[in-house]
């Protein structure tokens, strides 16, 4: 076969997959809005940034060490990891039967379709949404914090680091900078993937440079010593007064934290090509890959911490730069802390990414105040620009809490692991109790394995939130106290609220949506030759509109 037929057959199947993707879509009720711009390595860029898990373990180390010492770090970690693959799992094959940008939401709906069903599956997408906004406020607030601290590792004494008014401005501007950066990068289709490339190869590159980084420099300073094997895997640590056996769970936390947030492929997968098959390759990959790495970075940072006590209470009040300090020394510390903080924006800027895919899909299927307004997506900027400036206000007004209480503030940003776990949990459960064979056909299936995936992922997850909900120590004050379930109940509050006046009778009931499927059913009872004529000719149609 010459190059020639070669390159058409390639076309060919191209436009055919791409058919296909657009009638997978349209029988959800929805029109292909967004170009499929991601391959399966930039996709996958943007979940292992996204979950960012060596990062988010380094940045809660003294959690870790509190709660458990290096038994929880390493071999509670060990035990997340092989949950969170069966959560991975058990969402991956939801995706390959119903590949849409709402996802947990959409899938308790088509799983549940009833009036009960569609009320679950609103406060599903809400407690979604707002795990996506707190997730990534949360990440904004780090990289504020980070970038304010650098002084403070040469100057402990430097005061605006820790004023109110300062760490909200600077809060802002970071929040406006992802914002920008995202409307600017979605102008050419190539810009965001490519974005996605260079975040996901440093965050990479960066592994290995921290790695090798304190691995060598303990190595060869004679004032410092590397703890034995036996602290590194067999070290337990309990400072916070409740009793061992609970705590073991407790400090299974910092692993749910780092990683949470796999569900970011979920909320782009209309913008993937052939998401059936790669949607849940990439959540999946991403969670081995993350674990692999997190636990790795941990096991090499017990290995070379010096000081337990000193990087648990650390005068710049960030337990890694603590360690990186007593290891490498101010200098050095201060060029991977700014690497560290280059990144870390970049990977802010992919969360906030899919944060506003799913702000979108959550308006385009009449769920929030104004979703005909936000669900539009600009022709300029190719991009859903007016959800991403929404979002952008919403993850800013958080920020004021900065000049009334930081124990407020992190009770709102601690949220997100809790609301994105419950998301995980809720279509999984209603899948169990409508049965397996109320799914829609997949490329991927669980076959005989699935109920036992699905039960340990609904049980993990479970087990997980109530935890989330705990205070520091047994002996509560309101400044150790976890004020996240407030907060939480505040959220379904909100949720309500919003039901009655607008998602009872909007949700799912948009008339783009009901058009879209009709026009799907129609297009399968055409032979397959003449379904690419007719995309073909719509597509022409909208480009000369």
């Amino acid at each position: 076969m010459d190059t020639k037929h070669v390159t058409e057959k390639a076309d060919l199947e191209s436009v055919d997959q791409g058919v296909q993707d657009e009638l997978d879509l349209a029988a959800m009720g929805h029109g292909q809005a967004l170009t499929r711009k991601f391959s399966v390595w930039s996709m996958l860029c943007m979940a292992f940034c996204a979950l960012g898990t060596w990062s988010a373990f380094a940045q809660d180390l003294s959690s870790g060490l509190i709660n458990g010492g290096a038994i929880d770090i390493v071999w509670g970690v060990a035990l997340v990891v092989a949950c969170n693959i069966c959560v991975g799992l058990s969402l991956g094959e939801m995706c390959s039967s119903m590949p849409t940008t709402l996802g947990q939401a959409y899938w308790t709906y088509r799983l549940w379709n009833s009036p009960s069903g569609r009320f679950i599956s609103y406060m599903c997408a809400w407690i979604t949404t707002f795990g996506w906004w707190t997730i990534t406020a949360s990440q904004v607030a780090f990289m504020g914090e980070f970038l304010l601290k650098m002084k403070v590792i040469v100057d402990t004494t430097w005061w605006p680091a820790s004023t109110g008014y300062v760490q909200f401005l600077m809060y802002v501007g970071v929040t406006l900078f992802f914002t920008a950066i995202n409307i600017v990068a979605c102008r050419r289709d190539w810009w965001l993937p490519w974005l996605n490339n260079f975040v996901g190869g440093c965050f990479i590159l960066l592994f290995f440079v921290f790695s090798l980084t304190l691995l060598m420099t303990v190595g060869v300073r004679s004032d410092l010593k590397f703890q034995p094997a036996s602290f590194t895997f067999g070290k337990w640590i309990n400072l916070t007064g409740w009793s061992n056996g609970l705590v073991f769970f407790l400090g299974l936390l910092q692993g749910a934290y780092g990683l949470t947030a796999y569900d970011s492929t979920l909320h782009m997968i209309e913008e993937l090509p052939k998401p059936r098959k790669n949607g849940p390759l990439v959540v999946n990959l991403s969670i081995i890959i993350g674990g692999v790495s997190g636990i790795t970075f941990m096991i090499i940072c017990l290995f070379c911490i010096q000081n337990i006590d000193k990087v648990i209470n650390s005068p710049t009040g960030l337990p890694f730069v603590e360690l990186m300090l007593q290891t490498t020394g101010v200098n050095p510390t201060l060029s991977l802390i700014s690497l560290f903080i280059f990144n870390g924006l970049g990977q802010g800027t992919v969360m906030l990414t899919a944060s506003s895919r799913l702000t979108w899909g959550f308006a385009r299927d009449g769920g929030l105040p104004w979703s005909e307004y936000l669900a539009q997506v600009s022709k300029t900027w190719k991009a859903p620009v007016r959800a991403l400036w929404a979002q952008g206000t919403i993850i800013a007004l958080v920020g004021v809490l900065y000049t009334f209480s930081t124990t407020a503030l992190q009770a709102i940003l601690g949220v997100s692991t809790i609301a994105l776990t419950i998301s995980y949990t809720i279509p999984i459960l209603t899948l169990l109790i409508a049965g397996r064979d109320k799914l829609p056909p997949a490329g991927m299936r669980l076959g005989r394995w699935g109920p036992l995936i699905n039960w340990v992922s609904v049980i993990y997850c479970s087990l997980t939130t109530v935890l989330f909900f705990f205070p520091g120590s047994p002996k509560v004050t309101t400044s150790d106290m976890n004020y996240a379930i407030a907060v939480f109940a505040v959220m379904m509050v909100v949720a309500l609220f919003f039901w009655f006046i607008r998602g009872k009778h909007t949700y799912l009931r948009t008339n783009a949506a009901i058009l879209e499927m009709e026009h799907a059913r129609q297009l399968e009872d055409v032979p397959e030759s003449q379904v690419v004529d007719i995309q073909e000719a719509e597509t022409r149609d909208n480009k000369s509109e």
